[in-house]
C-alpha cells in the first residue's frame, strides 16, 4: 500500500485546491462513488496528512481520466484521518476499473440512508438517583451522534455543573449565523453535505442545526443533561434524561434530506479522529428485505464502525424498521445492533360512536373536543371527484382527496396503507374534525396527529363501517388521551427488524433490544410536533417510536459502562451488555419471533457495569472471522494495515470459533448439526472466583460444554471453554429453537443464548 501511495503523491500540488462539484456540471452517465481503501497507510495516523491523502486520490482519478482538471471535478472528498480512501463522481465503467487496482478493497455506489425518556430508564433499571450518584464517572465519556443534527437551546444540552472539557477531546464547533456556539455539554459539531446532491430543502439548515427533530431525540436520549417535569402536553410526565446525563456529546450531522454514504464516512473519519468514545448511530439502508443485503465493505456505517473499533469505539446501531424476518439491517459483528421494544406503559385514546359502541384506540391526542359529539362519515363516501381522485384515494384520506362540503365538521374513517403517510393531513386541509385511522400491522405504538384522532384495528374499523351504513345520522366522539401503566413487557415492536442476518446467518442478530415504543425526548423547535409540514405546533419535548430510539438508550448504556471502565474494549463492553440482559417472555405475542426479534434480551444497564466475565474479540478476530466468509488476504491486508494470513481451514466454522457473547446456527431442513463453538472468557470479577455452566438446551439438541467449571485465580485471567451442539433429527420445516448457557458464581450470572434455526433452501 505504501508504494501505491508514494506514486499518486506525484499528482501537482497546484491541483490541491479541493472545489465543489456541481449537478450541472456531472456527466449522466456518472453517479456519486465511494472509493475504499482500508486502513491509513501510517500506523501514526498523524504523518498522514490530508494534502498527502488528497494527493493520493487526485492522482487515481487522473489516471481515469487524463487530465488533472477532470480529475479535480470528479473528485468530491477525501477520508485520511482515521481510515483511507475518498468520493468522486464516476461512470461505471471507471468504478469497474478502480475496483480492480492495486490497493483498494472497494468501489460502491453512495446510497442514500435514513433516520429510522422520562420512563424508559427507569424500566431497564437505570433510576435517576443511581444517574446523579454516578455524574462523577460520566464527565470524561464523550458520545459521537451521527443524525440530523441538534436543537443546541433544549434543556437536555444545558451545561450546567459540568466541568471543563476532556482534554482529550480534538474536535470543532463549527459555527455558521445560525448555530453561533457548542458549550461543556455539547463540545463539538460539525455538518456534512457534500453527498447530498441537491440543493436543501425548505427550511433545512446548512449547519449543525437540527430541522427534523430525530437527532435532537436522540442525541437527548443517549447522554442528555436532567430536565425537571418534561412532557409534551401533560403526556409521559417526569424527569428526562440521558443514560449518561454528565457525559459530552458531539454532534455529528450527515442526514439532511437522507444520509448519504459519502458524508457517514466522512463524519466517521472525523469522530474517530475526534476523541469519541462511544458512536451512535440510528441510521440504516432500510429496504423491507427487498434489496440485497449490503457486504460489510460496501456498507459505509460498517466500515466506519470497523475502524472505530480498531481504535477503542463501540458504534451503537439500529436494527432498522422493516419488522419482517431477515431485515436486519447494520448487522456488522463488530457493532451493537439493536432492537426495539415496548416498556409497560402505553397512550389511548377512546372513541365512542352514537350507538353506545366504544373502542380504545392507540394514539397520543393532545387535543379535547369542543362538542360531545360530531357528525360520522366514511372517507371512501367522500371523494374529491372534482380534484380527479378515486375513492381510494379517499379511503386513506390522501392530501386534498376529500370533498370539504361532505367532511368538513365531521369525524373520519379512514384505511392507512402507508406508516409513513398518515391521514390526518388529509382530513385537516378539508376541515374534519377528527379521524379514526384504521390500521393492523403497527398497533403497538402511539402516534400524534395534527387534528384530534386515535388508531384502531382493521376489524374495529369495519363495525364502525356497518354503523355508518346502519344510520342516516351516523355520530363519534374521540376523547382526549389517557396513559395506560403496568402493561407486560418488554415486547418486541412490530416494527423491529428481526434476524438471521443475511450476510452472515451463523451470527446473531439483533444483539440486544432496548426501549424504542413512545419514547419522550428533546426535540428542534423548528420541526413539527407531527409527521404533517402542516403542523405549526412548537413543543421542546416529543414522543416518537423506532429502532433508532433505541439505539441511543444502548448507546446510553454502552457510555454509563465505559465511565466506571474506561479501559475496557468495545468487545468487553458489547459483552457485557449482551450476558446481563434482562430475558424476554417469548409466550408473549410480538415475542414469538424469539431471539431473532430480541437478541440477547433487553439491556440491563446496572448489571453491565460488573458482570463477572466477558468475551472479548479484537480487529484480529474480526478478520479471521471475514477469511471464512471468503474476503480475500489482499483486501484484508489494506483493512487492517496489518498483514493477514487466511487459514486454509477456515470455513464457516470461522464464524462460530468468532469470540461472540451469543452462539447461532442457521440450517437447512435436511441437515444434521454438528457443530462447536469455541470460547474464551476473561475474569472481571472478584480475583479469586469459580464459575459453573447450566445448560438449557434447544428442543431435540444434545448440548454439552467442556469444562463446565472455571475456576480462576486472578483478574484479567482467560480461560476457554467449548460448547458442542449436535443433533440428527430435523424438522419438517421451519423451526426457531431456543437455548441458553449460564456460567454463574455467587451474585454473577454470564448468560449466552444458543439458537437453532431451521430453513427450507
Amino acid at each position: 500500500m505504501a508504494s501505491t501511495v508514494i506514486t499518486h503523491l506525484l499528482f501537482p500540488l497546484a491541483f490541491l485546491v479541493i472545489l465543489f462539484s456541481t449537478a450541472a456540471s456531472r456527466q449522466l452517465n456518472e453517479k456519486l462513488y465511494i472509493v475504499y481503501m482500508g486502513d491509513v497507510p501510517s500506523p501514526d495516523i498523524q504523518d498522514y496528512s490530508q494534502t498527502a491523502a488528497t494527493a493520493s486520490h487526485l492522482s487515481l482519478l487522473h489516471s481515469l481520466h487524463g487530465s488533472y482538471e477532470a480529475a479535480q471535478e470528479s473528485f468530491v472528498h477525501s477520508y485520511w484521518k482515521s481510515f483511507n480512501g475518498f468520493a468522486a463522481w464516476l461512470s461505471s465503467s471507471h468504478a469497474q476499473h478502480l475496483s480492480n487496482t492495486d490497493g483498494i478493497v472497494s468501489v460502491f455506489e453512495s446510497k442514500k440512508a435514513k433516520p429510522l425518556t422520562s420512563r424508559s430508564w427507569d424500566f431497564v433499571g437505570l433510576p435517576l438517583s443511581q444517574q446523579t450518584n454516578d455524574l462523577e464517572y460520566q464527565s470524561d465519556v464523550i458520545v459521537g451522534v451521527l443524525d440530523t443534527g441538534v436543537w443546541p437551546e433544549s434543556e437536555s444540552f444545558d451545561d450546567k455543573g459540568l466541568g471543563p472539557i476532556p482534554s482529550k477531546w480534538k474536535g470543532v464547533c463549527q459555527t455558521t449565523p445560525d448555530f453561533k456556539s457548542c458549550n461543556k455539554k455539547i463540545i463539538g459539531a460539525s455538518f456534512y453535505n457534500k453527498g447530498s446532491g441537491s440543493e436543501p430543502e425548505a427550511g433545512e439548515f446548512i449547519s449543525p442545526r437540527d430541522s427534523d427533530g430525530h437527532g435532537t431525540h436522540t442525541a437527548s436520549t443517549a447522554a442528555g443533561s436532567i430536565v425537571k417535569n418534561a412532557s409534551l402536553f401533560g403526556f409521559a410526565q417526569g424527569d428526562a434524561r440521558g443514560g449518561v446525563p454528565g457525559a459530552r456529546i458531539a454532534i455529528y450531522k450527515v442526514c439532511f434530506s437522507d444520509c448519504s454514504d459519502v458524508d457517514i464516512l466522512a463524519a466517521f473519519d472525523d469522530a474517530i479522529h475526534d476523541g469519541v468514545d462511544i458512536i451512535s448511530v440510528s441510521i440504516g439502508y432500510s429496504n423491507g428485505g427487498f434489496l440485497p443485503p449490503l457486504n460489510y465493505f460496501e456498507d459505509s456505517i460498517a466500515i466506519g464502525a470497523f475502524h472505530a473499533m480498531k481504535r477503542g469505539i463501540l458504534t451503537s446501531n439500529a436494527a432498522c424498521n422493516d419488522g419482517s424476518v431477515g431485515t436486519v439491517c447494520n448487522y456488522s459483528p463488530w457493532s451493537l445492533t439493536v432492537a426495539a421494544s415496548s416498556i409497560d406503559r402505553q397512550f389511548k385514546s377512546q372513541l365512542n360512536l352514537g350507538n353506545q359502541t366504544s373502542f380504545e384506540g392507540r394514539a397520543i391526542n393532545t387535543f379535547t373536543m369542543e362538542q360531545p359529539w360530531y357528525p360520522l362519515v366514511y372517507g371512501g363516501d367522500a371523494t374529491n371527484v372534482s380534484g380527479g381522485f378515486s375513492s381510494q384515494d379517499s379511503s386513506g384520506c390522501k392530501l386534498y382527496s376529500l370533498d370539504r362540503s361532505l367532511v368538513e365538521g365531521k369525524i373520519v374513517l379512514c384505511y392507512l396503507a402507508d406508516p409513513y403517510d398518515l391521514p390526518d393531513g388529509g382530513v385537516y386541509v378539508s376541515g374534519g374534525a377528527g379521524a379514526i385511522i384504521m390500521y393492523d400491522p403497527m398497533n403497538d405504538t402511539a402516534s400524534s396527529f395534527i387534528v384530534p384522532a386515535t388508531l384502531i384495528f382493521n376489524k374495529e374499523g369495519e363495525v364502525i363501517r356497518s354503523y355508518i351504513n346502519s344510520t342516516s345520522s351516523p355520530t363519534a366522539s374521540i376523547e382526549k388521551g389517557v396513559v395506560r401503566n403496568d402493561l407486560p413487557a418488554p415486547i418486541v415492536a412490530s416494527f423491529s427488524s428481526k434476524g438471521p442476518n443475511q450476510i452472515t446467518p451463523n451470527l446473531l442478530k439483533p444483539d440486544i433490544t432496548a426501549p424504542g415504543v413512545d419514547i419522550l425526548a428533546a426535540w428542534s423547535k423548528a420541526a413539527p410536533m407531527t409527521t404533517s409540514p402542516l403542523d405549526k405546533r412548537v413543543v421542546d419535548f416529543n414522543i416518537v417510536s423506532g429502532t433508532s430510539m433505541a439505539c441511543p438508550h444502548a448507546t446510553g448504556a454502552a457510555a454509563y459502562v465505559k465511565s466506571f471502565h474506561p479501559d475496557w474494549s468495545p468487545a468487553a463492553i458489547k459483552s457485557a451488555l449482551m450476558t446481563t440482559a434482562s430475558t424476554f417472555d417469548a409466550t408473549l405475542e410480538g415475542n414469538r419471533a424469539g431471539e431473532l426479534g430480541y437478541g440477547s434480551g433487553q439491556i440491563n444497564p446496572l448489571k453491565a457495569i460488573n458482570p463477572g466475565l466477558v468475551y472479548e474479540a479484537d480487529a484480529k478476530s474480526y478478520i479471521n472471522m471475514l477469511c471464512s466468509q471468503g474476503y480475500n488476504e489482499t483486501s484484508l491486508r489494506l483493512l487492517t494495515g496489518e498483514s493477514v494470513t487466511c487459514s486454509s481451514k477456515l470455513s464457516e466454522n470461522g464464524v462460530w470459533e468468532l469470540n461472540y457473547p451469543s452462539m447461532m446456527i442457521v440450517r437447512d431442513v435436511s441437515e444434521p448439526i454438528f457443530v462447536q463453538f469455541p470460547r474464551t472468557v476473561t475474569n472481571v470479577g472478584p480475583p479469586k472466583s469459580t464459575y459453573q455452566a447450566k445448560l438449557d438446551a434447544p428442543l431435540g439438541m444434545n448440548v454439552t460444554v467442556e469444562p463446565d467449571t472455571l475456576s480462576f485465580t486472578s483478574s484479567n485471567q482467560k480461560m476457554s471453554y467449548n460448547v458442542k451442539i449436535e443433533s440428527r433429527v430435523v424438522p419438517d420445516d421451519y423451526a426457531l429453537l431456543s437455548g441458553a448457557l449460564t456460567w454463574s458464581s455467587g451474585n454473577y450470572s454470564v448468560r449466552s443464548p444458543i439458537v437453532v434455526y431451521y430453513v427450507k433452501q
